[in-house]
């Protein structure tokens, strides 16, 4: 597999200057399915990513007890009882499924009804992940579009995908990723890499590691996917591209790193938090776009 670097010049080429214009339907609906009791913070901060990385509106779909925990936590997002039947995924942009779901049959039944009926840009994350692998989906994602789904698995997260075979190194373990799998992979960590089409691997040259903390990839989940709902160089005009979801991949490492980068300035890398990543996201797309 060809090793590649992912560059600020590229990702300035799919994040652009908005329009003034431009309104909330041009950013992007999110849906984010996450959290459990004792995990809501994982929707809250998956939520922020979204937010912070540009979407327009992002509803989050969690146990109704969460709500008042999630709404005082990010009000800028609307909670969604997780009834499927009430719920129009046709509405969405792009969907997140898995930060803090936990692997009760209530969020095994969550994965298996998204994977068989969402069609468009989906990512799947943490509890997600481990329940393709400990139910075997497996072929529920082969069945997805081609190139609409996103994993981002922390290496051990990958192991259990890969039915905890070892790897001499990360490149080859992303490239198994894509294999089984058949979506496009991230696999985080020290140089996250992005396996997107099973020929290259995409370094991600950002981030440091004041990052190795609790929610960080909640973080990254959100922005992948607010970046997937968005149109390409922000355009508002309609029927206008969006952006594809390897290149919300590709784009969401790097803005992710940038950001934990510009955090690790003010903070320092010891008292880094997710919170923190989220909140310095927008002030990372700032730079790239001004």
């Amino acid at each position: 597999m060809e090793e590649c670097i992912i560059t600020r010049d590229f990702v300035q080429t799919i994040i652009g200057k908005r329009k003034r214009e431009i309104h909330k339907g041009d950013c992007g609906r999110i849906l984010i399915v996450a959290g459990s009791v004792g995990m809501a913070g994982a929707a809250v901060l998956c939520a922020k990513g979204a937010l912070r990385s540009g979407s327009g509106l992002v509803q989050i779909a969690v146990p109704k007890d969460l709500f008042p925990i999630v709404q005082i936590g990010i009000p800028e997002a609307t909670c969604l009882e997780r009834d499927f039947s009430k719920i129009d995924l046709g509405v969405y942009d792009a969907v997140c499924v898995g930060p803090g779901l936990g692997q009760t049959k209530d969020s095994v039944d969550a994965v298996i009804f998204l994977l068989k009926n969402y069609r468009g840009p989906m990512v799947v994350d943490a509890d997600g992940l481990n329940i393709i692998a400990k139910e075997n989906l497996f072929h529920l994602l082969e069945q997805r579009p081609a190139g609409m789904t996103v994993i981002t698995p922390h290496a051990g997260e990958a192991r259990r995908l890969l039915g905890g075979k070892e790897f001499n190194d990360r490149k080859t373990m992303a490239a198994a990723l894509f294999e089984k799998t058949k979506a496009i992979s991230v696999l985080k960590g020290h140089a996250t890499l992005v396996a997107a089409d099973g020929i290259k691997a995409y370094t991600n040259i950002t981030g440091n590691p004041g990052m190795a903390t609790a929610g960080s990839g909640d973080v990254l989940a959100g922005i992948i996917a607010g970046l997937m709902g968005q149109n390409l160089n922000a355009e508002c005009i309609l029927d206008a591209e969006r952006i594809n979801p390897a290149d919300a991949a590709k784009c969401g490492v790097f803005i992710h790193g940038l950001a934990g980068d510009i955090a690790a300035e003010t903070v320092g890398e010891y008292g880094l938090i997710a919170t923190d990543i989220a909140y310095y996201t927008a002030i990372a797309i700032k730079g790239l776009s001004d």
